[in-house]
């Protein structure tokens, strides 16, 4: 039943549950992780709905770019 669990409900084998339990490394899923300078979705929601910048140009802005847009639309109206 052991094997059962594993293999069909939580999808590791052996190893990988007991590196989880003992060292904390989670098992791959196959997600997609985001790149860590990604823009946050609220963050992207924001730009285009409220302060009204086309979705094609927050695509191009970095992480910084899009902040400051933000503080500035926050602070200035703008």
């Amino acid at each position: 039943m052991w094997k059962y669990i594993l293999r069909d409900q939580l999808d590791v084998d052996e190893a990988e549950f007991w590196s989880c339990v003992r060292d904390g490394v989670i098992p791959s899923r196959g997600g997609i992780e985001p790149p860590p300078e990604a823009i946050p979705a609220q963050l992207v929601h924001l730009l285009i709905s409220q302060v009204g910048i086309p979705e094609v140009e927050v695509m191009r802005m970095t992480k910084e770019q899009a902040i400051e847009r933000a503080n500035r639309y926050w602070t200035e109206g703008e």
